[in-house]
């Protein structure tokens, strides 16, 4: 099957069926089962080492599985390196900012475009016309994915003279940059403060609505998962296992997930409530 028909035939963009991992007497990750439905922004939280980085690398091709099956658009992507499924359409960010500082911000989203050429090495060998059209066209679409994302005023900055925040709205730009498919967003609001994710929050919202791409988002600022999932779901790791998974009012009354990683709180009467730390 062609890879246009194998995406027509597949309901969903992603699914893991039965995938562990295991680093000598560790499972990282346990006969985990998940599926991401296209256009789907889809939460994924849990404890640190729950393995939730792990997921996004076997995603990525950074590590294959030890078992189970990996599809992408239906199709098996294990052993497929990262490069290649990067032109597969999956782009990830990190949770440690991967720029080059000493390239423009213009040049780190460009980079990103050109991870998947859209002329051939012949074209920019002879620069033939089709290389100079398709090089204009994505110097526009470079631009217009700044003036999105409000950094067109730093587009001749070197990356690593921007500030903190600014850098993580240039990482994910040059993810968008790639056009992908899917986006895996691994803590993207890590080190910021409330304002700093409220506002992030509101970009990658509309970012996700304006492009419609699948997202798979790794975050321990609660609040930002439960605000961008709202009307989507949550899948909740811990131990390398799923442990729960539904909208975010089912994960929020949900005891397992309470007594595991959400916590309770004793109130003055002795009694406890149920409480979401805005940092877990």
């Amino acid at each position: 099957m062609e890879k246009h028909d194998a995406a027509k035939a597949s309901p969903n963009v992603l699914e893991f069926k039965g995938v562990s991992v295991q680093f000598g007497g560790v499972r990282a990750v346990n006969n985990v089962d998940l599926t991401l439905a296209r256009g789907e922004f889809l939460g994924l939280i849990g404890p640190n080492g729950a393995g939730k980085t792990t997921l996004l690398n076997l995603i990525s091709g950074a590590m294959p599985p030890t078992s189970g099956e990996i599809l992408f658009n239906g199709q098996s992507i294990v052993g497929i390196s990262p490069d290649r499924l990067c032109h597969l359409g999956i782009s990830r960010t990190f949770q440690n900012i991967r720029l080059f500082p000493k390239m423009t911000v213009f040049e780190n989203v460009a980079l990103g475009l050109h991870a998947r050429p859209n002329y051939s090495l012949t074209d920019a060998l002879f620069c033939t016309p089709r290389s100079i059209r398709r090089e204009k066209q994505n110097i526009e679409r470079a631009n217009g994915l700044l003036d999105l994302v409000g950094l067109s005023a730093y587009a001749k900055k070197h990356a690593g003279d921007l500030s903190y925040g600014l850098q993580r709205r240039l990482e994910l730009v040059r993810a968008m940059a790639t056009d992908p498919q899917l986006l895996l967003l691994d803590e993207p609001a890590a080190g910021m403060n409330e304002d700093e994710c409220g506002n992030l929050t509101k970009l990658i919202r509309s970012i996700h609505q304006e492009f419609g791409f699948g997202v798979i988002l790794i975050e321990h600022h609660i609040q930002v998962v439960m605000e961008l999932c709202r009307e989507s779901r949550i899948y909740v790791m811990n131990l390398g296992e799923i442990l729960a998974s539904g909208t975010p009012m089912e994960i929020q009354n949900d005891t397992k997930v309470i007594n595991a990683y959400l916590g309770e709180k004793r109130t003055t009467n002795g009694r406890t409530r149920r409480q979401i730390s805005r940092n877990c």
